[in-house]
């Protein structure tokens, strides 16, 4: 099978060295993605619901790179900074998915990349 790195320039360049997605076979990988704005390259860290919405947005850039959608995530992992926060992410989070919920597993963290509360991974798969 043949590996296709995905990047777009609708999702913050990686602060790293790792692609944004890394597409195998017909399964997308997307690194987890933080509330970087891609157009200015700033944070959008108002709230944690501004924060969601902006690493939603970059996942959902990633998805349409490779010629996909929401309705293709499988899997996703969230990383937050404090539980007892989480309903504030679920009430965004859910909004972007339309029937069928993929599976999930959330963990709390002690810290993220630029001090962000919140980072979302995912698997797509076509």
């Amino acid at each position: 099978m043949e590996r296709n790195i995905i990047n777009t320039t609708g999702a913050p360049k990686p602060i790293g060295p790792y692609n944004q997605a890394v597409q195998f076979g017909n399964l997308l990988f997307i690194s987890g993605q933080v509330c970087i704005d891609p157009v200015s390259g700033e944070l959008k860290n108002k709230d944690l619901a501004d924060e969601t919405h902006q690493v939603m947005h970059n996942l959902k850039a990633i998805l349409q790179a490779a010629g996909m959608n929401f309705n293709n995530v499988v899997k996703t992992t969230i990383f937050i900074t404090d539980m007892k926060r989480f309903a504030e992410v679920n009430e965004v989070y859910g909004k972007y998915f339309s029937d069928s919920f993929p599976a999930r597993e959330t963990i709390e963290v002690s810290a993220l990349p630029k001090f962000v509360n919140i980072e979302i991974s995912m698997i797509a798969a076509n």
